[in-house]
């Protein structure tokens, strides 16, 4: 089964040459979603303001490319203050839900202009 690009203009638009999601068969690549608007302006604000605007745009990309957060099997989280971890965790189990989790790993990183980057890999097979 070929792969197949989804793009889509209800998430904040990708940083550079590659779509926001790939499908391949059963499973599902979502890019890094980061805090901003569909048109591309940057959510600032506290980090909770920005965590909750980069998995809103997670989730969305997701439903667009027809699936949800709930068939995630990875989650990878990167923060530029891994003071933050806490406060994470709380907003993640908002978005990320049920008995079946997926794994996750959260990684400080030096991001520029943000606090918050979130990517996944969603399984929407049997």
């Amino acid at each position: 089964m070929p792969k197949r690009a989804v793009y889509t203009d209800k998430a904040a638009p990708a940083g550079g040459p590659y779509a926001h999601a790939v499908v391949a068969g059963d499973t599902i690549y979502l890019a890094g979603a980061i805090p901003a608007l569909p048109d591309g302006t940057r959510v600032t604000g506290s980090f909770a303001e920005q965590a909750h605007a980069a998995f809103r745009n997670l989730a969305t990309v997701a439903q667009e490319a027809g699936s949800s957060l709930d068939q995630a099997v990875r989650v990878g989280v990167y923060l530029r203050d891994f003071a933050d971890f806490g406060e994470l965790n709380e907003i993640y189990a908002q978005y990320i839900k049920g008995d079946d989790l997926p794994v996750r790993t959260t990684l400080p990183v030096p991001l520029v202009g943000f606090d918050i980057e979130i990517d996944a890999i969603l399984y929407t097979g049997s």
